[in-house]
């Protein structure tokens, strides 16, 4: 009996040693796996697990490509500037360091307080952290002399963007600023690297906004390097292992002139307005200016809101672009594309006589529209129509036309449209037409409404660049090229042509010297201006009625209030007979287009063609 309880207790020892033994072996069989795991199959992984632990990327900002007139001279470019630069992690004694270095760099209590509040912060993790930007010439100096008092802090170059002509350029070329999205141009560093990223720009991360600087911002943006570090276990940056250099952007050249445009500036002088001037050869835009402006410079490297808030409020709205967003009733400059329509159409010839006793009488309803002149113009055919600008010649002319096919013999010509290639922002304007008219006002379109349009008054608006780009049309006789801003080096832009059948060329030869008699002849409305000049110039003076009146008397009691007298608006080209550039002029309640608009578009032409 007692042998059998032994070996009943000896098979159960046995047993439970067997199962021990084998949980030990499938024990270590996993344990092996694991180590063949982590050493030998999964090592890579591992690796670049423990590197990227070990490792911080960080991108470094690239330089943006600077921008440049037709003739080489810069519009836009990077300026140096100096930060002082500290090593908050060495600085022990931070009150004592802010007031030992205030005799030699003045520090405001708005960049001690920053300063302060950062350095703790930067310190960690070994950062390095900006004490004051911009330095003086003379603050560099006074530094340099006692650097040896400050071995933690250094002077680092930035740059500006800069302007050295940052009003009269503020709408064409535009503006940068800080941008919270350049993470997406380099999504191998995470979005948490980018608040430590190595500035370039003294001003931060930054990114076109408006104008060129915005249309063109992925050309010359550039391309940000990458700088990776040694980071230790408590997060600290240990040393720099690699770096990969960024690449600066590409430059713009653009058909801007410089001379131009402070022509431009200078003659428009403080009145609100715009100037628009085309290269007929190249279509390129030479000048694009809109008055008043505001400082890009200031607005790209800092303003104080107080500024800011004063440009917002101002009551001439300097950010509005009127050379690309003015709405004006194009007046008297519209005549020509009038007679075009009318010569195409049969409706007259160039012979056609008509009395104009300086009214216009509609038929339907017995309206009268007066004309500028009381008591008319006697017998007109179209040349004097043009020269003296008779409204009851044109006047009777759009009495004869179908509002459907005006409305879009006008689109052909750039009205209604977009014209540019490469403008921010461009308003395409308005032709009127009969279904717009019962769509917005639920009203009926009326034979006074197009007799109203055949003298560019009524419904009918247009940008100063669409009345330039009319201007290349009329000048080239019909075969123009698109505006741009930007030159296109090799590549040849192509001519497009505004062609009709019943319009030819001795058409277009009588059409220029009919404009040319505008400014030369002793009958012209704008002959006020043919001796600021040597050189012939053709053209189309107007002036835009923003209140319709009945009588010169009553007018000169509107006038009283400047912001209700008349546009002075005026289209030319020149020189002739060879024109090589077209101007458009629009200065706000200016009155006579050619008086007050015609010596600024001559100012422009002669800059231009001066070169």
């Amino acid at each position: 009996m007692i042998f059998e309880e032994r070996q009943i207790e000896k098979n159960n020892f046995s047993s439970r040693a067997i199962i021990l033994f084998c949980l030990i072996i499938l024990g270590l069989a996993a344990v092996l796996v694991k180590v063949f795991s982590l050493q030998i199959s999964g090592y890579t992984d591992y690796q670049l697990a423990a590197l990227k632990n070990k490792n911080y990327a960080v991108p470094v900002q690239s330089l943006r490509g600077e921008i440049f007139d037709r003739n080489g001279r810069a519009l836009i470019k990077n300026e140096p500037t100096y930060d002082l630069i500290t090593r908050p992690n060495l600085i022990s004694d931070i009150d004592s360091f802010l007031e030992e270095i205030q005799p030699v760099i003045y520090l405001s209590e708005t960049e001690k307080l920053r300063y302060i509040k950062f350095q703790k912060e930067k310190a960690f993790v070994n950062k390095e952290l900006v004490l004051k930007k911009d330095l003086s010439d003379e603050e560099i100096a006074r530094f340099n002399v006692r650097s040896f008092n400050f071995q933690n802090a250094f002077i680092a170059k930035r740059y500006r963007r800069i302007s050295d002509y940052p009003d009269i350029f503020s709408h064409v070329l535009g503006y940068t600023s800080r941008t919270e999205d350049d993470f997406n141009a380099m999504p191998e560093i995470p979005r948490s690297h980018w608040k430590d990223v190595e500035l370039t720009y003294a001003s931060g991360l930054i990114k076109g906004k408006t104008g060129l600087e915005e249309i063109y911002d992925e050309h010359l943006s550039g391309r940000h390097g990458q700088r990776v570090y040694e980071m230790n276990a408590r997060g600290q940056l240990v040393q720099s292992l690699s770096l990969t250099k960024p690449e600066k952007g590409s430059d713009l050249y653009t058909n801007l002139d410089i001379d131009a445009q402070k022509s431009a500036a200078k003659f428009l002088g403080n009145r609100k307005g715009a100037v628009v001037a085309i290269d007929l050869d190249a279509g390129g835009i030479n000048v694009l200016y809109s008055s008043p402006a505001y400082s890009i410079n200031k607005l790209s490297n800092g303003m104080s809101e107080s500024e800011f808030q004063a440009l917002i409020n101002d009551q001439d709205k300097p950010f509005f672009n009127r050379a690309l967003q003015g709405r004006y009733p194009p007046a008297s400059t519209i005549k020509p594309a009038i007679g075009m329509y009318g010569l195409s159409n049969n409706i007259v010839n160039w012979d056609f006589e008509m009395k104009d006793p300086g009214f216009f009488k509609l038929p339907e309803t017995g309206r009268i529209f007066r004309g500028w002149r009381k008591g008319g113009h006697g017998k007109v055919n179209m040349h004097k129509a043009f020269l003296v600008s008779s409204n009851t010649y044109f006047f009777s002319l759009a009495y004869q036309a179908d509002i459907n096919e005006l409305s879009s013999h006008l689109s052909t010509l750039g009205f209604g449209k977009k014209v540019c290639l490469d403008c921010f922002d461009e308003d395409q304007a308005f032709v009127p037409t009969p279904e717009w008219k019962y769509s917005i006002m639920n009203a009926g379109w009326v034979k006074g409404d197009t007799v109203n349009l055949g003298i560019g008054q009524g419904y009918l608006v247009a940008t100063p660049m669409q009345l330039a780009n009319y201007a290349s049309i009329l000048a080239t006789k019909g075969q123009f090229i698109e505006p741009s801003l930007v030159a296109l080096g090799n590549q040849k832009k192509s001519i497009n042509t505004w062609q009709d059948e019943s319009f030819d060329d001795a058409d277009w030869n009588k059409m220029h010297q009919a404009l040319l008699g505008v400014i030369e002849s002793d009958y012209g409305t704008a002959r006020s201006i043919r001796d600021l000049k040597d050189f012939q110039v053709a053209g189309k003076s107007g002036t835009a009625e923003l209140v319709s009146l009945d009588s010169k008397e009553a007018y000169q009691e509107v006038r009283v209030s400047e912001l209700l007298r008349d546009h002075s608006i005026i289209i030319a080209f020149g020189p002739m007979p060879n024109p090589r550039y077209a101007v458009s002029v629009v200065i706000e309640n200016g009155e006579s287009g050619g008086a007050v608009a015609g010596p600024v578009a001559i100012e422009v032409l002669k800059s231009l063609i001066d070169e």
